[in-house]
């Protein structure tokens, strides 16, 4: 993708119908709404007979990702793009000018990220691709695979492949090639995939392959901060994740930490005391310990907001905050000069039925953050569904 830098994409779109003089507003309704827009006095409509020519382009579209985008995103990448319609010439076009083919990519269908659970909900490839397609049609570029969690384990993991034991059954699972498939997949409608594994909490299914990662057979989560068995599968884990997961952030949660176990497992309480640790420090040894892990292979991490709340100045300074519960996290995240992901549950998680439609769309991630330099902390937003069902 370093070659797609240094490109200058001039596409038009042929074959469409004339334009007429109509009288138009000042009232854009758009979503998001550009950084800038500006229109004359008529209205284009596009004809079934529309074409695409790349004349004056340098991009060889080898993979055909806009041919394909015109018949039916990277972190860091200028998706920037310049849309106008001329109102002379003939035909008639809609030119966009775009410095990469993710810009190009963009204005064909802005920046917002999804979350797809498929731990609590298994879905079928062919569904997931259906998300990633209304991804690109929505110009959200983010999916945030929730993977696994403490109801299943469905991935295969080629280092530890009594892991996906823990699925719901022998057919709800994904291969390495399915993971494959559905990144690059995503790639070509210009959506990158981040894969979350949620630690130390949310991983009984782990247990199931492995039942040492429990810190006892009756007491399964959270995973045995005690036992260095437990941070080889999830080196593992990242291992493999990195052959297949290029997207360089990796999610690897850290909320709703409950630690009675620990304090309840004796083996576990003896290592605490030998430590000279209460829960709370081998709550931050895990999860400090686990950034470590991600950054060797080359990730930037991302961790749910408690991290922050409790333990903020001890994080990795290359941490991504997930806010989710409240709208005044975001602000102190970036004040302390960290990154920051807004999704707050209350407006933009879309399993909550009482959120309004009103709130959903007129929520401010930048709410209480003035400082330009702070505001370009917030790296995105998402739109969390931690309860989509498959109803095909």
């Amino acid at each position: 993708m370093a070659q797609a830098l240094s490109l200058g994409l001039l596409l038009a779109f042929l074959a469409i119908q004339s334009c007429i003089a109509i009288e138009l507003t000042d009232h854009i309704d758009l979503w998001p709404m550009p950084t800038s827009v500006s229109h004359g006095t008529q209205r284009l409509y596009v004809s079934k007979d529309i074409t695409m020519s790349m004349e004056g382009s340098t991009y060889p579209d080898e993979k055909g990702i806009l041919k394909d985008a015109f018949q039916r995103l990277k972190f860091g990448v200028d998706e920037s793009y310049n849309l106008s319609v001329p109102t002379a010439g003939y035909p008639l076009r809609v030119q966009i000018e775009a410095q990469t083919v993710f810009g190009a990519l963009h204005a064909l269908q802005d920046q917002m990220r999804l979350h797809a659970d498929t731990s609590r909900h298994y879905l079928p490839v062919t569904v997931i691709k259906k998300v990633i397609d209304t991804m690109a049609y929505s110009k959200l570029n983010v999916l945030h695979w929730h993977i696994v969690d403490a109801q299943s384990f469905p991935i295969e993991i080629p280092s530890y492949p009594k892991l996906w034991n823990g699925s719901y059954s022998f057919s709800e699972r994904y291969t390495t090639s399915d993971a494959v498939d559905i990144v690059r997949y995503a790639e070509n409608r210009g959506v990158n995939v981040m894969a979350e594994i949620d630690v130390p909490g949310h991983a009984l299914s782990w247990g199931v392959g492995y039942p040492s990662l429990w810190p006892s057979d009756s007491c399964k989560e959270p995973l045995d901060v005690s036992n260095n068995f437990t941070f080889g599968v999830i080196d593992g884990i990242l291992s493999d994740f990195s052959k297949v997961f290029k997207f360089k952030f990796v999610h690897l949660g850290g909320d709703e930490v409950n630690t009675s176990c620990w304090t309840a497992t004796p083996h576990i309480k003896k290592w605490l005391d030998d430590n000279q640790m209460n829960v709370s420090d081998a709550y931050r040894y895990f999860v400090l310990r686990s950034q470590k892990l991600a950054i060797s292979h080359g990730y930037d991490v991302i961790n749910w907001e408690e991290t922050f709340n409790n333990f903020g100045d001890k994080l990795d300074r290359r941490t991504v905050v997930h806010n989710w519960l409240g709208e005044d996290v975001a602000p102190k995240v970036v004040a302390a000069g960290l990154r920051c992901i807004v999704s707050n549950q209350d407006k933009w998680y879309l399993d909550h039925l009482d959120a309004t439609w009103e709130g959903f769309y007129t929520n401010e991630p930048l709410k209480g953050i003035d400082d330009p330099e702070q505001q370009s902390l917030v790296i995105g937003g998402e739109n969390n569904n931690e309860n989509f069902e498959n109803t095909e």
